[in-house]
């Protein structure tokens, strides 16, 4: 499928698909450039690549897909690293959350015969690094490839069967269309989930050894969400501050409501919120997105 792949960022996602690229031989080579020691010593030890570039230049070189899977605020400077160094024709991708800002630093290299074409495969967990990674991370999950202006039919069309061999369904979309819907499916619940978290612990010191040991589904699930990444998703709120203020509001506004039906006790209101957002679960099972047993996409033994 490509001759040469690189792998720019080997945490979670970067290592999951290497795992995979690693099991299918679906490139001839495979190169990994990370700069953290520690992720190195991980990939040596568990074998994962032999491949590992010391700097991005030599990583890039004669490269026919780049994934760049770290930190949205990283892109500028390994993008300046490597700006000299792509293959002609070479398709750059990446995995990040949010596409809008990150197409205008690509935008602002205006780069000549590279290929670059955003994607997100809608898949992960809550731990990081590349010893969490695995090679059905991303099977029957979507991935999400992003048309711009000029859409280049066929590059496009190499990248969604890169995903798909990769077990991903693919979805095209615009930026925007990307960026607005995870806000709501993704970015929101994570906003929400760090601020119940916070509310508990910030609860009387002496009942935190309670709300620990009694915490049931509700608070647990809230914490597995809430531990995730925190520099990935410092960034992601940053970068698509626009829609998550806009949802955030209304949210906000959720909420009042809310309080205002419980300060009234009215009964009707309650029956109403509850009632109207029952049925939703049994969509995403409907859909796809998990099962009536959720395994929160954890790594099976």
């Amino acid at each position: 499928m490509f001759e040469k792949i690189t792998i720019i960022g080997c945490g979670l996602i970067g290592s999951s698909i290497l795992r995979i690229i690693n099991n299918n031989k679906i490139s001839n080579t495979v190169t990994v450039f990370d700069k953290s020691k520690d992720v190195v010593e991980t990939i040596k030890k568990e074998n994962l690549c032999s491949n590992l570039a010391k700097d991005i230049k030599s990583a890039v070189k004669d490269s026919d897909l780049v994934i760049l899977s770290i930190p949205l605020s990283s892109y500028k400077e390994v993008l300046l690293s490597a700006k000299d160094s792509f293959k002609n024709g070479a398709i750059i991708t990446d995995t990040g959350s949010v596409k809008k800002e990150v197409n205008k630093v690509f935008e602002n290299f205006n780069f000549k015969n590279v290929f670059w074409i955003p994607s997100h495969p809608i898949a992960g967990t809550e731990e990081s690094g590349p010893s969490a990674g695995f090679k059905d991370l991303f099977k029957n999950r979507w991935t999400i490839i992003c048309e711009d202006k000029n859409p280049k039919k066929e590059k496009i069309e190499k990248l969604k069967k890169f995903w798909e061999f990769l077990g991903s369904k693919v979805k095209l979309m615009s930026v925007d269309e990307h960026d607005h819907i995870l806000a709501l499916t993704s970015h929101l619940p994570h906003a929400v989930a760090y601020n119940i978290v916070k509310t508990a612990i910030n609860t009387d010191e002496k009942f935190k050894d309670e709300i620990i040991k009694y915490s049931a589904g509700g608070l647990r699930d809230f914490t597995r969400i809430a531990s995730s990444d925190p520099l990935m998703w410092r960034d992601i709120f940053i970068d698509n501050s626009e829609n998550i203020i806009k949802i955030l509001d209304e949210f906000s506004k959720n909420i009042d409501d809310f309080k205002k039906a419980i300060t009234e006790k009215n009964t009707d209101k309650l029956l109403k919120i509850f009632s109207s957002t029952k049925n939703v679960r049994k969509e995403i099972i409907k859909a796809g997105q998990d099962v009536k047993s959720p395994d929160f996409g954890r790594k099976k033994s």
